[in-house]
């Protein structure tokens, strides 16, 4: 048999057809061309004569620019793939290179003030990321918004890191545009990776130890039926006895016509016509936490829960949820009930991406770490009841 590993055609298809400009640019600027209809149906007879000499199990019919390739090759390693077309400079060459250019960029910074300095770096992020996702300006790229939203992928987040490397001279991880997720957080770790701005240093109170507080609760949020939204909430239902059971919700979509029977062991019904629900549980603001529609649609609703009241309970300590990024802040969640997927009839096609991350109790804490930018431990415990 024979494989075809076909490039990029230039008449959009099914697949290509989701691609937007910043997309192709990126592809152009790798050194893939795309080719017309008449260039890869050539391929494909040059593949049918040559494989009859040679036995040859998979050929690449794509249209590359060496010239770009090789241009790429003095700002960022090659892929793998592609080497054997392009050889990579020598070590040495390479090694002097990114040295001339972070010395460069040093001399640049080096009479700036601080402030100046972020500036500065936040202005070069800004531009590199703009031309990868195809902007016509650096100004449309808002410097605390995460580059998960602007839609970052994996392909996009090597491309800055790549950019990056050769307008710095550092040896950036592939993982850069995860670990520090918005242009201005980016611009301040470049500071101090470049040397010229103290890196951020976490200092841990050290208060008296008494043998009766081992943990201090400075901050508090719940979410109760009857409408408890609030410690405060909670502290007024219970001074003044009132009760929280009330009649079924009716913005869930459930048939409220047909629940209720009065046979317990009806199956697929209801006997009771009240209980302890939640309310709103739908106005989960999933912008404001960085996440797309599809994704909180998917998302068990204690996941969002969480989310919410974290936010909610950091705010109770009087403390600013943003000024704990990159901190080594822990998060340890009870969960139990992982059945909100075992519950959808169908799973939309729209969805399925999402619910194996929506759904897995393991994911609760690490969501919660990753959305607010938390670096310490993140643990999710499940002991069925006894975990909430």
């Amino acid at each position: 048999a024979t494989s075809l590993a076909w490039g990029y055609w230039q008449q959009t298809s099914t697949m290509t057809e989701q691609l937007n400009q910043g997309d192709v640019a990126r592809m152009q600027r790798q050194g893939i061309v795309p080719m017309s209809d008449e260039h890869g149906l050539a391929l494909f007879d040059s593949v049918l004569a040559a494989g009859r000499k040679a036995q040859r199990a998979t050929w690449v019919t794509a249209q590359l620019d060496l010239a770009a390739l090789r241009a790429q090759a003095t700002r960022s390693p090659v892929p793998t793939v592609l080497r054997g077309l392009v050889p990579p400079p020598p070590r040495r060459a390479a090694a002097a290179r990114d040295d001339a250019h972070q010395d460069s960029l040093a001399r640049q910074l080096a009479p700036l003030t601080p402030a100046e300095r972020e500036a500065s770096l936040l202005e070069l992020v800004r531009g590199q990321v703009a031309d990868v996702l195809g902007h016509a300006s650096p100004l449309a790229v808002e410097p605390d918004r995460s580059f998960r939203e602007v839609g970052f992928d994996s392909l996009t987040a090597v491309d800055l890191r790549n950019r990056l490397n050769a307008a710095t001279g550092l040896r950036l991880t592939a993982t850069l545009a995860f670990d520090y997720p918005t242009p201005a957080v980016l611009a301040r770790h470049l500071g101090q990776e470049l040397g010229g701005a103290p890196a951020a240093t976490v200092t841990t109170p050290q208060a008296a130890a008494f043998d009766n507080e081992p943990i201090a609760v400075v901050g508090i949020a719940c979410r109760f039926p009857g409408g408890i939204a609030s410690p405060e909430d909670l502290w007024r239902l219970v001074e003044a006895g009132e009760e929280a059971i009330g009649a079924f919700p009716t913005d869930r979509g459930w048939d409220l016509d047909s629940l209720f029977h009065p046979d317990p062991d009806h199956f697929g019904t209801s006997y009771a016509r009240a209980g302890g629900f939640l309310t709103d549980v739908g106005g989960f603001d999933a912008e404001f936490f960085g996440i797309s529609p599809r994704e909180a649609l998917a998302m068990d609703p204690q996941q969002r829960l969480l989310l919410e009241t974290s936010w909610e309970a950091i705010e109770h300590a009087g403390i600013n949820p943003d000024t704990l990024r990159g901190t080594p802040t822990g998060v340890f969640s009870g969960m139990m009930y992982h059945d909100y997927a075992a519950r959808l009839n169908t799973t939309p096609t729209d969805l399925e991406g999402y619910i194996g991350t929506g759904n897995s109790g393991s994911v609760t804490s690490g969501r919660v770490s990753y959305v607010f930018g938390f670096e310490g431990p993140a643990v999710t415990i499940d002991t069925a009841c006894s975990s909430s």
